[in-house]
């Protein structure tokens, strides 16, 4: 019997002036749903969770919601009320009704706080990273306990400890969610349901059961056989048109309805070649063809930044052909590092050297090189109303189009475009200028997959060098050829790859939370319990009732009023009640694995 509905919509239509978001959209979500929710940029992916939460309507259809449901909203940029630290923020988010005493309420914020990683329960949120930002905006909606989360893009201010920290955490869920999301390691290791919307289907919308791969394989089965019914119904309309040439008459009933099938069958080819005509983003970043084999060198590089020394005693070579990945927490100082590649800031010690007239191309995660009082056609062709590109002058319509900007919308400012828009411009800034270097801080954000894996396959195809600061995974892990991590207090290391380094740090628990899981075939039917396992058996009841009372005793000692406000101590009671509940995780699968071999 499959679980209760929760949230139910109906043919759900949302519009912005006359440009449809999306149209028709039904869909269900039911209790214990894990779904991640993507589609190109455009979509309505941001409205739809709007609507879902409550805090907008939709032009017409219905979403229904089972009664007294609690829906808990994280937004892509976190608001908190000003003067406010972390503690307070997720005190008032306590509901009234839980009807705690004053202990009880600081042990519930210590814990929440705590399993976001803080370590200071009364740090102000005006000076919390967009990362941590993003951490206390989730605590704050699973201290109310919903029934469903919503959250629009999580992982865009997060770094790469922070995203499987979030990972951990929704795998462990058992409450529903639906999580809006470009990174697709993320996807694969959280959903266990997909939804895309996407003018591409019929219906608005394709369901899948299953991961992130599992989508990708039916998705592209979906659209082969869109293709096939395509080409089957062209075929049929040039049957029909080759008919209707020849003069036929439409005296008889007979070819009067033949006449409006073939109009029909018109009508529905013109539908299906609409919903399949998809732009994609044209990216191509052009090479200077430098042969120098050292472009860019420094030795003994520190940074420090007050009391905080992000580098020291950096050692660094780059090669054209090298395609370097750095990686490291939030305010370890990797937008730093390529401030000083760049040459916007000075080291305080080491040397530097670049080859003579190096080109540099660099893309800014802050974008601030972006002129908010320009209109898009003046920040896509500063010099006219072309641009010269591959040897020859492209009209700045033309121009647009590549980057999937409307000529209608040329005279639109850039300050009220949109982030994925504006990362757009400065790509098609960044590609006007040959380059020896191209350095990209955090270039992923508001890009949508199909632009992403656009980027991936024009980074691959540069001939120069490359250096790369983003948390999309999958990306870092298919571009790199070396990786760079930044510890935060100084020290820096080279691996392999992402591979390389995830192993050098928590070797299982890491490969767990980023490799796709793998099934193992279950055992064969029928076979006997070994001596063995026939031991582990009737021993299994005993060590699972001993593995509860060793998680409910973790658990009062974490609900220990004494250690409220001792966060090193919270943390270390609450990586044991983890530890223990993994372990009754572990003891219950071994169990089910045993009886079904017992069978």
């Amino acid at each position: 019997m499959p679980p209760p509905v929760l949230l139910g919509c109906e043919r759900l239509t949302k519009s912005f002036g006359a440009a449809p978001l999306f149209s028709n959209l039904t869909f269900s979500l039911r209790e214990g749903d894990h779904v991640g929710l993507v589609g190109p940029n455009g979509a309505g992916k941001s409205t739809l969770l709007k609507i879902l939460a409550g805090i907008e309507d939709p032009d017409s259809g219905t979403c229904s919601r089972r009664r007294n449901l609690r829906v808990g909203y994280v937004q892509q940029v976190p608001v908190f009320a000003p003067g406010s630290s972390a503690a307070a923020v997720i005190a008032a988010a306590i509901a009234p009704e839980a009807r705690l005493d004053a202990a009880e309420r600081q042990t519930r914020v210590a814990m929440a706080l705590a399993r976001a990683g803080f370590t200071d329960f009364d740090v102000p949120t005006e000076v919390l990273s967009g990362g941590w930002r993003a951490r206390l905006a989730i605590a704050r909606e699973l201290v109310r306990e919903p029934e469903i989360l919503l959250m629009d893009e999580p992982t865009n201010h997060l770094d790469i400890d922070s995203i499987l920290w979030l990972e951990a955490l929704l795998r462990s869920e058992s409450k529903a969610f639906i999580v809006v999301s470009h990174d697709r390691y993320f996807l694969e290791n959280v959903a266990l349901r997909m939804l895309e919307i996407s003018r591409i289907y019929p219906s608005g919308l394709l369901q899948v059961d299953g991961s992130y791969v599992r989508f990708l394989e039916t998705r592209d089965e979906v659209l082969r056989n869109e293709a096939a019914y395509q080409e089957t119904l062209a075929n049929l309309v040039r049957h029909e048109v080759e008919w209707l040439r020849r003069g036929a008459k439409a005296r008889t009933s007979k070819s009067k309805a033949r006449i409006q099938s073939a109009e029909r069958s018109i009508e529905r080819l013109a539908e299906s070649r609409a919903r399949s005509a998809t732009a994609t983003l044209g990216l191509e970043f052009a090479a200077s063809g430098r042969k120098s084999k050292r472009l860019w060198s420094g030795e003994g590089v520190r940074k420090t930044f007050g009391a905080t020394r992000l580098l020291d005693g950096l050692d660094l070579l780059l090669t054209p052909g090298m395609r370097l990945g750095v990686l490291g927490p939030n305010g370890s100082g990797k937008s730093t590092l390529l401030r000083i590649i760049v040459g916007e800031i000075e080291p305080d010690a080491g040397t530097i050297e670049c080859a003579e007239g190096l080109r540099v191309v660099y893309f800014d995660q802050t974008r601030t090189t972006l002129d908010n009082s320009l209109t898009l056609r003046r920040a896509l062709a500063p010099d006219g109303d072309s641009v010269w590109y591959g040897g020859r002058a492209i009209h700045v319509a033309s121009w647009a189009k590549r980057f999937l900007f409307h000529a209608g919308r040329l005279e639109t400012p850039v300050s009220s475009l949109s982030g994925g828009e504006r990362a757009r411009i400065l790509l098609a800034q960044m590609m006007l200028k040959p380059a020896d270097l191209l350095v990209l801080d955090e270039p992923t954000n508001d890009l949508d997959i199909p632009a992403l894996d656009v980027l991936e396959e024009s980074l691959l195809e540069f001939d120069g060098a490359l250096v790369l600061v983003t948390h999309d995974r999958l990306l870092l892990d298919r571009v790199s050829t070396q990786v760079l991590a930044l510890d935060g207090r100084g020290a820096a290391a080279i691996f392999a790859d992402l591979d390389q380094w995830q192993a050098s740090r928590e070797p299982q628990a890491v490969e767990k939370a980023i490799k796709p899981p793998i099934a193992r075939p279950a055992g064969p039917r029928g076979k006997r319990l070994s001596y063995q396992d026939q031991r582990e058996w009737d021993a299994m009841e005993g060590a699972v009732l001993a593995a509860e009372e060793r998680a409910e005793a973790a658990r009062l000692r974490v609900a220990d009023p004494a250690i409220a406000t001792d966060a090193a101590a919270l943390r270390l009671r609450l990586a044991e009640l983890e530890a223990s509940e993994r372990e009754i995780e572990r003891l219950y699968t071994r169990w089910a694995a045993l009886e079904k071999l017992r069978k």
